[in-house]
């Protein structure tokens, strides 16, 4: 009889507390894919492995209006699909003055999720793995526990800012970015953001230009980045270009170009080249590129071609 009452008594105070809580909107989802790398100057060994992610996402309203939500992604990280990982953020939308996130794992400022924007089917140019770590487009600071705002100023005006505070000895200095896009004109995106970068004592300031322009089934877009330090030689400037094509609904293909320009005279300019295409059909997606790779690195004679076919499930 106490075990009886017991129970009860759980479920009371369970029901209780639920009733106390605003009424919110809960959702998962969940992808998969099965992934092929390969590259021609090196012993890729198995270029098979998958990827898998399983999408929470819960909302709710305040009473003052405001709307909170919370999202984590969990999936498989490290080589071959070991380990974990859990991309995290909550985020408050306050209607007309912006939003507000804080991303624990994930998340990135404008210098970040505008690094390179022009159109492609899969990949950036430099995007397949090859032997060597290719540059990439820009060297924004770390994005863990980062605070995001985004508000939209006036119709075709979105600002985009980001705040990522320091962190000891690592990160003695907090980092911030500010961007702008601008969409007023039909088919016309533009991009503009500065920033810097106190992950390391040697500090740079960064900025990114970017421009895109959709004609019907073409568009074409043009990208320049510029990462600066304080000291030394380490500066480098990055280019992009690139035009892609809409078959039809379900089908796309790309053309990407890229260049990193170094200050330091020991490295000679990363050059990169890549085609892509997509293709959907319901819930499978299939996408490849295939991507020749110059100088990776600034290594002199360190050329590379690289490719990937991804074959991804959404449920």
């Amino acid at each position: 009889m106490d075990n009886l009452k017991k129970i009860g008594l759980t479920a009371l105070g369970t029901a209780l507390v639920a009733s106390s809580a605003h009424a919110a909107t809960m959702d998962v989802t969940g992808a998969t894919s099965l992934f092929f790398n390969g590259e021609d100057n090196s012993d890729k060994g198995n270029g098979w492995s998958m990827t898998d992610s399983i999408f929470f996402k819960a909302s709710g309203e305040m009473d003052n209006g405001f709307t909170v939500s919370t999202s984590i992604e969990l999936d498989a990280a490290g080589t071959n699909g070991t380990g974990a990982g859990a991309d995290r953020s909550i985020a408050i939308d306050f209607g007309d003055m912006g939003k507000l996130t804080f991303s624990g794992d994930g998340g990135s400022g404008p210098i970040g999720a505008w690094d390179d924007v022009t159109p492609s089917a899969n990949e950036e140019a430099h995007g397949v793995a090859t032997a060597g770590t290719a540059t990439g487009a820009t060297s924004d600071a770390a994005d863990d526990n980062i605070f995001i705002f985004d508000y939209t100023a006036m119709d075709g005006l979105a600002l985009k800012a980001s705040y990522t505070p320091s962190n000891t000895t690592a990160s003695i200095d907090s980092s911030s970015e500010i961007g702008a896009l601008y969409t007023g004109i039909d088919g016309l995106s533009v991009y503009a953001a500065m920033g810097e970068n106190n992950d390391a004592s040697n500090s740079a300031d960064l900025s990114n230009f970017a421009i895109k322009y959709a004609m019907g089934a073409i568009t074409v877009g043009y990208q320049n980045n510029e990462v600066d330090f304080g000291t030394g030689t380490s500066d480098r400037d990055f280019t992009a270009a690139g035009v892609s094509y809409a078959v039809s609904d379900d089908l796309s293909v790309s053309y990407n170009i890229s260049e990193v320009d170094y200050e330091s005279s020991t490295l000679q300019n990363q050059e990169a080249t890549g085609v892509s295409f997509s293709y959907t059909s319901g819930g499978l997606t299939v996408s490849a590129t295939h991507s020749v790779i110059d100088n990776v690195a600034g290594a002199a004679a360190a050329d590379n071609t690289g490719y990937e076919v991804n074959f991804i499930f959404a449920f």
